[in-house]
């Protein structure tokens, strides 16, 4: 089973891919295992991937609902389930509530209409039956007002409790699409947002900036993965530190990283460039031993969303352009345009439950 990241010169689609991998182990097409196996083909965890490809063919549902337990520990689908449960029963609750409030207003009404019928077929020519109708009206009026005053109490717990079942929901939704190593959004988060790009004709100043660390198999396989895990962490805080807090920032696959930044030619360029130089003059080295894991450099490729049909366009320029800053030497930026030298390309997907 191979990244997305060593799959460059294929076109196949990577949905196809990880249906067919899944078929070869006989392996059920539930969302929950096409997650896992999604999550193993862009490379995000390579712990995951290595439990996946050691199943082998002998992977039962109960060996993979383990595995999905471990690495997504936040189980997020049952818990927005049991969120969303949750929260119907409160609506339902303030719905049985207003219903109430309805049926003792509708009651107070008829009381005012009847005694106001009997008071106007006297004429008022009993003060008798005034000062009873005022005293009948004065016990309805306190009734209906201390009933109010519960029913609105008791919307408010209720609206507080929504409150903290959607703070719930907003948190589950953030884990979901956070990166567990880099905490930068994931490659579930890149695909809405990129998705969520063309739902409207795009900003002709929106780019998409590919980045790839430069050879860093060769750091996994010199010093480990741990070591490589490290060292994802810290270019991670390094892009995230390079940019504005409103700037969308992913770790898409096992060494790359997206950015969906707005601005001129020239504000992309000196993004990239602030990237690219802080990374390069980064020491990555172990405090305690003094074992040097450098030099970590990136090459970076980048392109316009305007004149791009869809996103899968806009991810293929930018790729292309990543493709040649890596065919030019590494460590390098490169922007797309006609004249650079198309290659194949990753497809891109937008994620999608199967099943």
């Amino acid at each position: 089973m191979n990244s997305a990241s060593t799959n460059r010169g294929q076109n196949g689609d990577l949905a196809a891919q990880i249906l067919f991998a899944m078929r070869n182990m006989g392996v059920s097409p539930l969302p929950r295992n096409y997650e896992l196996f999604y999550e193993a083909y862009i490379g995000s965890n390579p712990a995951l991937t290595r439990r996946l490809v050691a199943l082998g063919a002998k992977a039962t549902q109960e060996d993979l609902d383990i595995i999905s337990e471990e690495f997504f520990s936040h189980n997020s689908n049952r818990l927005v389930e049991n969120a969303h449960s949750r929260l119907t029963n409160e609506l339902d609750n303030i719905v049985r509530l207003l219903k109430q409030e309805q049926s003792a207003l509708r009651i107070y009404s008829d009381l005012l209409e009847e005694t106001n019928g009997r008071i106007n077929a006297k004429n008022l020519a009993s003060v008798e039956l005034v000062r009873n109708a005022i005293t009948l009206l004065s016990q309805a009026t306190g009734d209906t007002m201390a009933r109010g005053e519960k029913t609105v109490a008791s919307f408010n717990q209720k609206s507080a409790d929504m409150d903290a079942v959607r703070r719930e929901l907003d948190e589950y939704k953030r884990i979901a699409n956070t990166d567990s190593l880099t905490r930068l959004s994931n490659r579930r988060a890149f695909d809405e947002r990129m998705a969520n790009l063309f739902n409207q004709t795009p900003s002709a100043s929106i780019a998409l900036i590919l980045i790839d660390i430069d050879h860093f198999k060769t750091v996994n396989d010199t010093f480990g993965h741990p070591v490589g895990d490290k060292i994802l962490a810290i270019v991670a805080g390094l892009i995230r530190a390079c940019l504005s807090r409103e700037t969308f920032a992913a770790r898409t696959g096992g060494e790359e990283f997206a950015v969906i930044a707005e601005g001129s030619s020239e504000d992309m360029q000196a993004m990239c460039e602030k990237i690219r130089s802080s990374i390069e003059a980064t020491p990555f080295r172990n405090s305690r031993t003094g074992v040097n894991y450098g030099p970590i450099t990136v090459s970076l490729g980048y392109a316009f969303a305007v004149n791009c049909q869809d996103a899968s366009e806009l991810y293929g320029r930018s790729d292309v352009a990543l493709y040649n800053a890596k065919n030019s030497g590494r460590n390098c930026i490169r922007a797309y345009n006609e004249e650079i030298q198309r290659e194949p390309t990753k497809s891109w997907l937008i994620y999608k439950g199967q099943g």
